[in-house]
């Protein structure tokens, strides 16, 4: 049996996906593959494979180990994928965003979440066969579609009518989230209930803490911030959702997409190349503020529309599912071995 061992501190900052991400690849090992694989979580015994899912400074001391094996690493941003999220004086920044890509580069091999990011790191120096895209997946046990009973009790506890149209969204509440429109489109809806789930997860050094906060203590009135909120209730937010919208400017592979999908909501995304790589033709989409917003105006009046992406989302959520990327990760930590023991890096 192959001997894995994770490292991740992904659960000391709620509100991420990277920890949702994490979560998701443990309980599939633990549960679909459990009779291929040994799995450990932050123990410093020998491993075949050691699966680097965060980038803590201890990890890349401990890398130098003979005992590691061979050493995997999970790409869940970039230097400049942090733009907009979190604000660092101009030293420590260049000296963080180097440290970002040393970490990467001390891995035998790299994972990314979505292909475009292959050109990038091939820019940082690190070699194209290194760099292996495996997308997120999220397990339907979590996420799934809810009865019309759950809905609209769930509506009824938060007060909202059960006419009333609901546009959700979720992550970091910070620039590159693309919060300020989302505020900007419940101004401009006044009837239509708007809700962000998410908090501040870099606290006060997120980028813009001061305007995002002043702005989350005093909202339109057709806007509700829940705060960051158990992946448990998440799934009754997108469930009594209309429409699920994500202005980012910028990600990777958000599992908030992947959660909306797997619950049949119906999608609005800001159109970026990055979402076209991946889940191109499964959700609506607008270039800019006037375009989104023009989208969820149509969306709103149209329930034959609604109901074409909510078939998309189910769709798209078979092509994520749990029962497709077992597949995907059993042969990769297969081929991750053979190629250790070849390589002699696994005793």
């Amino acid at each position: 049996m192959i001997r894995i061992n994770m490292f991740s501190q992904a659960a000391s900052v709620e509100g991420q996906g990277v920890g949702s991400a994490y979560n998701e690849l443990l309980s599939l090992l633990r549960t679909r593959l459990v009779d291929e694989f040994y799995v450990t979580n932050n123990k410093y015994g020998a491993s075949d494979l050691t699966h680097y899912h965060t980038i803590n400074p201890t990890y890349f001391a401990n890398s130098f180990s003979h005992s590691r094996g061979r050493k995997i690493g999970y790409v869940h941003f970039l230097p400049e994928t942090l733009e907009g999220s979190i604000k660092l004086p101009g030293v420590a920044k260049n000296v963080f965003y180097r440290y970002v890509i040393d970490f990467y580069k001390r891995m035998d091999q790299i994972v990314v979440v979505n292909p475009i990011f292959i050109d990038k790191l091939v820019k940082y120096g690190i070699k194209r066969e290194r760099v292996k895209y495996i997308p997120n997946f999220v397990s339907k046990d979590e996420f799934y579609p809810e009865s019309r009973e759950q809905k609209d009790a769930f509506r009824h506890e938060l007060g909202i009518p059960r006419d009333k149209f609901v546009v959700f969204g979720d992550g970091q509440v910070q620039e590159r989230k693309g919060v300020d429109d989302f505020a900007k489109m419940a101004l401009a809806n006044p009837d239509i209930q708007f809700i962000w789930a998410g908090g501040f997860s870099f606290g006060k050094i997120t980028d813009g803490y001061e305007h995002f906060k002043a702005l989350v203590d005093d909202p339109p009135q057709n806007l509700k911030f829940t705060g960051i909120i158990d992946r448990a209730k998440l799934v009754d937010y997108l469930n009594i959702a209309d429409l699920f919208v994500l202005p980012s400017y910028d990600e990777l592979f958000p599992m908030s997409v992947l959660e909306a999908f797997s619950c049949g909501t119906p999608v609005l995304l800001r159109d970026l190349d990055l979402y076209q790589a991946i889940i191109d033709g499964y959700y609506m989409s607008g270039h800019d503020f006037t375009e989104m917003n023009a989208q969820l105006q149509r969306a709103a009046g149209d329930q034959a529309l609604l109901n074409k992406y909510s078939k998309l989302s189910d769709l798209a959520s078979q092509k994520y599912s749990e029962d497709h990327l077992a597949q995907i990760w059993n042969e990769f930590y297969h081929e991750q071995y053979d190629l250790g023991k070849k390589l002699g890096q696994i005793r």
